[in-house]
């Protein structure tokens, strides 16, 4: 099983779009019982009394646009926002930040750097990072950009073997 998990600031908008988008992807192949993914936030702005907040309704609707969250393998409905935790390190096979600020505190957060940590745009070949939306209100670019950095992660797990 391989173990992903998305992170950015908040989970409301990019990580979630991420993780969702990647169980399109792998349920579209047929490879959902292979994976684990998750996402989670660097802070916990979107979290309050230990609830954590939904996705942002724009960011479903991008999703909903494009078909995400009609099946079980993307229903987002019970998505909240979770803060990442230092043993996240050890359960995930990967942890995919969107920008160069999200993966600093994962490296702070988890105490580790570089192995398992990668920005989502480096497996599509870019060391660009993916826009926040909630900043930029271009859910259609992100929904793109993260599209982009999924399916070359998943072309890399498969060109790896791992898949």
């Amino acid at each position: 099983m391989i173990k992903v998990l998305f992170i950015c600031l908040g989970n409301i908008c990019r990580s979630p779009m991420a993780e969702f988008i990647l169980k399109d992807l792998v349920a579209r192949r047929g490879l959902t019982d292979r994976f684990e993914i998750a996402s989670a936030a660097t802070s916990t702005e979107e979290i309050w009394n230990g609830i954590g907040n939904p996705i942002y309704p724009p960011a479903q609707a991008e999703l909903k646009k494009h078909g995400i969250g009609n099946t079980p393998e993307t229903d987002f409905r019970d998505k909240r926002a979770r803060q990442l935790t230092k043993s996240d390190y050890e359960i995930y096979d990967y942890l995919i930040g969107m920008d160069e600020s999200n993966i600093r505190e994962i490296e702070r957060i988890t105490g580790h750097r570089g192995g398992k940590i990668s920005m989502l745009l480096s497996f599509a070949g870019e060391q660009a990072a993916i826009s926040d939306p909630w900043y930029s209100g271009r859910f259609d670019k992100t929904y793109a950009d993260v599209t982009r950095g999924c399916e070359a992660f998943l072309e890399y797990l498969i060109e790896q073997g791992e898949v």
